[in-house]
């Protein structure tokens, strides 16, 4: 023996020392892991229906725990792990055959969750959904760390299935939810968009679980001589294993891929795989500083308190954002607000701020409308939470009132209420021969004004549907 050799003997053996993995397990660990990647196994295909099914319903639902389940009864762990053990021992036959269950595995699953969301009568996009469109380089590290979690627990404990019966593992690994965000947009009318993300974090993660199993299975010294009985015994079993072993396309493989060609071309996978999850990392870190950098200045733009609402817009080049508050902002804060968010984003920035009422000024109004109407209010009021909150109760109140004074020649086809810090806004939608006269829209408002108490109300009417007295009628733009 070389000194080589002995060197790399006692290294292997001490690492082995070091993860408390046995030698003499090598050869059950490689036949439990050969076993795995059987296309034979009913068990297996009935575990990617099952999960497909729990994992869509549970993206289509948003429902994290549902999609945690399949993530935990998922078995493509098991076809992975061969592919890597195969790939770092030299079994091309094991790697082929493990590689065909994985495309095989990625059809039905994938073509099953297209299935069941054709089938369902709505394809709303959920957070669950989106949340696996848009993979980074992070992405890619979680499967990294994850696949060295599964390969170290394989080799320590001996069996394919060994990964998935570790529920951190398998949930980090989550292998089954973008194939079957793949299926949703395929099913949802082939939406590219969620079809390349997901299929994009698909990839991410089976290049980098394959690449960690390799990795493992060659520092615990699976590659060793003592296993080439081993592999011969599973071969003997399969009569196509042994027609392949024979041919001479395959023993060119065998002799002209060396290891250190199998390690090149999984570097240049990961490599290409890290490229564009490299572009999508740089876009969120950049979206994830100008959200940072809004936030600090509409904290220095309003007074604590001031702020309602806001609706921030991040595009590739741009921000925009619309305030709402109930303090009015000058022109040339707001113009400050806006160079400061494009010096720490450097993206151009528009703000627009929208003043409304306040809590105290909305709690008001109520307690008019209250004392104008003939329903009582309840005994302890509960205390105004939202504006929404405010914006249906008005609804509530203003409906009956309108429908009862509203001409009956000009039916109301809709209205809608706007509020701000100059009071109610009644935006109301009719239907008839021609426009109401100014006239008869004053004495509209004031009757609103008086009935509902509230004498800053503001009444703008829109004929939307002209009906002429031949019974025709036809649809004017509102402006």
């Amino acid at each position: 023996m070389t000194n080589r050799a002995a060197a790399e003997i006692s290294r292997h053996t001490a690492l082995q020392r070091w993860l408390r993995i046995d030698p003499l397990n090598r050869p059950r660990v490689y036949e439990q892991i050969y076993d795995t990647a059987d296309f034979t196994d009913l068990h297996y295909w009935l575990g990617i229906v099952f999960s497909a099914g729990i994992a869509t319903l549970g993206l289509v639902q948003n429902s994290p725990a549902v999609i945690i389940g399949a993530m935990l009864i998922s078995p493509l762990m098991g076809p992975i792990m061969a592919t890597g053990l195969g790939l770092a021992v030299g079994d091309f036959y094991l790697a082929l055959k493990a590689i065909g269950i994985l495309v095989a595995s990625i059809v039905v699953a994938v073509g099953f969750s297209a299935c069941i969301v054709w089938i369902l009568p709505f394809h709303s996009e959920t957070g669950e959904i989106l949340a696996r469109v848009n993979p980074t380089l992070l992405d890619l590290a979680i499967a990294l760390f994850s696949g060295l979690a599964g390969s170290v627990v394989v080799g320590r404990t001996g069996g394919g299935s060994a990964a998935t019966a570790l529920p951190g593992v398998a949930i980090a690994v989550a292998l089954m939810p973008p194939l079957c965000a793949m299926g949703f947009g395929m099913g949802s009318g082939w939406n590219t968009s969620i079809i390349g993300g997901a299929g994009l974090l698909f990839l991410t993660n089976l290049v980098a679980i394959v690449s960690s199993a390799f990795l493992v299975f060659l520092l615990i010294g699976m590659n060793a001589g003592e296993l080439a009985a081993q592999i011969e015994k599973c071969r003997m079993r399969e009569p196509l294993a042994q027609r392949l072993a024979r041919g001479r396309t395959v023993q060119v493989l065998m002799h002209t891929s060396r290891l250190r060609w199998r390690f090149l071309a999984l570097i240049i996978l990961l490599a290409a795989i890290a490229v564009p999850l490299k572009k999508a990392f740089v876009q969120v870190t950049g979206e994830a500083i100008a959200r940072s950098a809004v936030q600090q200045v509409v904290k220095e733009l309003l007074p604590p308190g001031a702020l309602v609402s806001q609706q921030v817009e991040v595009g590739q080049n741009r921000i925009a954002v619309q305030l709402f508050s109930t303090k009015q902002v000058s022109d040339e804060k707001r113009k400050q607000a806006e160079q400061s968010i494009q010096e720490h984003s450097r993206r151009s920035t528009t703000i627009t701020v929208t003043s409304v009422a306040s809590q105290s000024e909305l709690a008001q109004m109520m307690e008019r409308l209250n004392s104008s109407t003939s329903t009582p209010p309840p005994a302890s009021a509960p205390p105004v939470e939202s504006i929404d909150q405010i914006r249906a109760d008005l609804m509530e109140r203003v409906s009956p009132v309108a429908a009862a004074i509203w001409p009956t020649a000009a039916p109301l086809s809709g209205f809608d209420i706007s509020l701000s810090d100059k009071g109610v806004t009644l935006v109301a939608q009719y239907e008839s021969e021609r426009d109401l006269s100014p006239i008869a829209l004053g004495m509209i408002t004031k009757q609103l004004q008086d009935k509902l108490n509230l004498p800053t109300l503001v009444l703008e009417a829109h004929l939307v549907r002209v009906v002429s007295k031949h019974g025709t009628e036809h649809k004017r733009e509102t402006r």
